[in-house]
């Protein structure tokens, strides 16, 4: 192998390194930064499969019911 082809390698193996490393940081980012609001959903246990109505397994929002203040 030449000295161009193991300089070559590197700059790849560099290059690929970066872009780990910079995939991994955005999403740690987006991860950080993007906190959704509590969304409406049916409570568990009162979903309906059959009409498409699919409840949480466990929700760390409490969704708030008609006539509910908030």
């Amino acid at each position: 192998m030449s000295v161009l082809g193991s300089k070559q390698i590197w700059l790849l193996v560099g290059l690929v390194l970066a872009a780990v490393l910079a995939a991994n940081a955005h999403f740690l980012y987006v991860a950080i930064a993007s906190q959704p609001a509590c969304v409406t959903h049916v409570r568990p246990g009162e979903g309906n499969g059959d009409r498409g109505l699919f409840s949480a397994a466990q929700s760390s929002c409490a969704p708030h019911r008609p006539g509910d203040r908030s």
